[in-house]
């Protein structure tokens, strides 16, 4: 005789991600979907025990960076491990399709995505095939292999590169070279790509230290670009704006233009207030209301978290936002060891990085609180963990020498973590009323990139022990829907984001009282031996992906239901408000 249901999850309490009280209820599962809720009856192949639990929808992370990673870690860790069920990739501009096919192109965005994302290079060269030329064929190298849906944004910096070779770094688009982004855009679209990417962001620099390819493109190419957006079923937009300050009127103009040339909104990373300076965040919030003004819509992702960053002056990244700095980070290693060296230099930095035109950046440049998270020359590794405020103390130097001397000593090695910003207790107001906005989507977890750099990986985690359980920042139910149903929608997934009858079956199931994320660690589990920040999960049960167990008594399953989720097919097209 036939079961009832293929899996029954009994005895949980449904928090369905509308927002609404969590109910004590059972759901059966039958072909991936959910096939009833509430009291049910039937017998099922096999039965999870939720007892105590609470039932949610799998959560929705529309920004992270494992475009890379799908290769050699289909589980897409830690984000699976963490109860996300779908993933948005491609973001910033910085996807790895289309290519060219010229194997210098291929090879520029694996040294601009080592740079920009934080991805060992070894690990991109040994992990990635690079086979691939159109949007499809990349799709394709990745279906039935992972373990939980992924979607993936088409990258303007992969298609200017494409169409335009060397040229993209530097130049002007031409109104034929543009048609030819315009025209692989559509193919892309054509293929499932989820929708448009860039970034105009000062931070984002390529393996030689340039600007990344969007950031030399001119008004009239992004929204020719936008333009093609809106052609396409179920297609959105994500801009990375990159500014510590309100927007300027040029910014502003772009971003509400764009939006309104595709007819979608536009969601752009990231919001994080912080008290030392509420009218910035203020004001880039007042921007979703000017947009709205003007027949467009702006969605700022909001950090789920104080954010603790780990910066090294191998990469640079980071401390080349500092005004002046991404000219030192732009030089060989052996350069910038005897530059940082250089008195002259050193008093140059340090100035540069305390004036007026390091903006916000100013709050962070104060150097005796920076710490040595790791320091690998034997004779300092003594100071590790401690502040450059402490050793320099200890060895009668000045804070800013402290910290370059380990550093030349290191080979440029040393991980120094900057301050948190924000951590007091009218950020954590802020960060609150933002969760709970309208306005705002919870997001930026930028899960894949800046491997040895921040731990955001584990957002909704932080939303959950941190804001709801231990803040009281919102309720548990608010926090679910604004982790499932609110991204969802804002990217158009069909049939995602909700316990309803009929929808697919992305569930995760945790102990609202434990729900966490482990401490952090470096985990050495890349290709090439490599290492990334990493942390595992803390009272998160069970994953369902598609109604199959991803994820039991926290251990991964090894199973890989997820589906590679493609524009039209398995999107809608969200309508600016306001639209007709």
């Amino acid at each position: 005789m036939t079961a009832s249901f293929d899996l029954r999850i009994n005895g949980g309490t449904l928090v369905d991600g509308t927002g609404a009280p969590g109910v004590a209820g059972d759901i059966g599962i039958r072909n991936g979907r959910i096939a009833a809720m509430g009291t049910i009856s039937g017998d099922a192949d096999r039965t999870i025990d939720a007892s105590g639990r609470v039932v949610a929808p799998g959560f929705v992370d529309i920004h992270t960076h494992y475009d890379a990673q799908a290769f050699w870690d289909h589980s897409l860790s830690p984000s699976s491990g963490f109860g996300v069920t779908t993933i948005v990739g491609g973001n910033c501009g910085f996807s790895i399709a289309p290519l060219s096919g010229k194997a210098d192109d291929a090879d520029y965005l694996l040294r601009m995505l080592a740079r920009v994302e934080g991805m060992p290079l070894e690990s991109l060269r040994q992990g990635v095939p690079w086979d691939w030329t159109s949007f499809g064929e990349y799709l394709g190298r990745l279906e039935n292999k992972l373990a939980i849906n992924a979607a993936f944004m088409v990258g303007h910096s992969a298609l200017r590169r494409a169409v335009m070779g060397e040229r993209a770094v530097g130049h002007k688009a031409t109104a034929e070279e543009i048609a030819a982004m315009q025209l692989l855009l559509r193919q892309s679209l054509a293929a499932g790509g989820l929708g448009l990417s860039s970034t105009i962001s000062p931070t984002h620099s390529d393996g030689e230290g340039n600007p990344v390819p969007s950031r030399h493109a001119a008004r009239e190419e992004f929204l020719a670009l936008a333009s093609v957006i809106g052609e396409f079923e179920g297609t959105t937009l994500e801009l990375l704006p990159g500014t510590a300050t309100a927007f300027s009127d040029a910014t502003l103009n772009l971003m509400i233009d764009m939006s309104r040339t595709a007819g979608r909104a536009l969601n752009w990373n990231v919001l994080a207030p912080n008290s030392r300076m509420p009218g910035v965040f203020q004001a880039q919030l007042a921007a979703c209301d000017t947009a709205a003004s003007r027949g467009a819509c702006l969605v700022p992702l909001v950090t789920a978290q104080v954010n603790s960053i780990w910066v090294n002056f191998v990469s640079g990244f980071v401390l080349d936002a500092y005004p002046g700095w991404d000219a030192l980070m732009r030089l060989s290693l052996p350069e910038r060891k005897k530059a940082l060296a250089d008195p002259e230099m050193r008093r140059g930095l340090d100035e540069s990085a305390h004036s007026a035109a390091a903006g916000r950046r100013v709050l962070t440049a104060h150097w005796p609180d920076w710490t040595f998270a790791e320091i690998h020359h034997a004779a300092n590794k003594r100071w590790q963990g401690k502040t450059v405020g402490e050793v320099a103390q200890a060895l009668g130097k000045a804070p800013f020498d402290t910290m370059l001397d380990i550093v030349i000593a290191d080979d440029l090695k040393t991980s120094l973590l900057m301050p948190p910003q924000g951590a007091d207790e009218d950020t954590w107001r802020m960060l609150g009323e933002l969760w709970r906005s309208e306005h705002t989507v919870i997001g930026a977890s930028d899960a894949g990139a800046h491997l040895d750099m921040i731990d955001t990986f584990a957002s909704a985690m932080q939303v959950l022990s941190i804001g709801v359980r231990d803040r009281k920042l919102l309720s548990l139910e608010e926090a679910v829907r604004q982790l499932t149903s609110v991204p969802a929608r804002l990217v158009g997934l069909r049939e995602r984001g909700q316990l309803k009858v009929g929808n697919w079956a992305d569930i995760v199931i945790f102990d609202k009282n434990t729900v966490s994320r482990g401490p952090v660690y470096t985990k050495y589990d890349l290709p090439a031996k490599a290492g990334r920040l990493y942390a595992d999960p803390v009272g998160v049960d069970h994953v369902v992906v598609n109604g199959q167990p991803i994820v039991s008594g926290a251990k991964f399953q090894d199973a890989f239901p997820g589906k590679i989720l493609r524009s039209s097919v398995d999107t809608y097209t969200v309508a600016l408000p306001g639209a007709q």
